[in-house]
């Protein structure tokens, strides 16, 4: 059974405070990045991104993904398909 995605952390968070803490500058990154993938807000804004931005932003996250997460976390946290357990 594949998982759902949540987004419990943006909901329960107070005001972001980047820069003042490791600790609160990751919860700040967990905020935004929660913020920005409500569905709502990706209609808004990707249809304003420059192509050479959605470049960017793809190349950033996917260099993210492949330095840090292994194949099998990629698919047991990113893509949650229930093929690496």
């Amino acid at each position: 059974m594949k998982e759902e995605h949540s987004h419990e952390f943006a909901k329960n968070y107070g005001d972001p405070a980047f820069g003042l803490s490791r600790k609160h500058s990751e919860e700040a990154i967990h905020y935004y990045l929660q913020k920005l993938s409500e569905d709502k807000f990706m209609e808004l804004l990707l249809p304003k991104l420059e192509d050479k931005e959605l470049d960017y932003l793809h190349n950033l996250i996917f260099t993210l993904l492949k330095n840090h997460i292994s194949e099998d976390e990629y698919h047991k946290y990113f893509l949650k398909d229930g093929t690496h357990e």
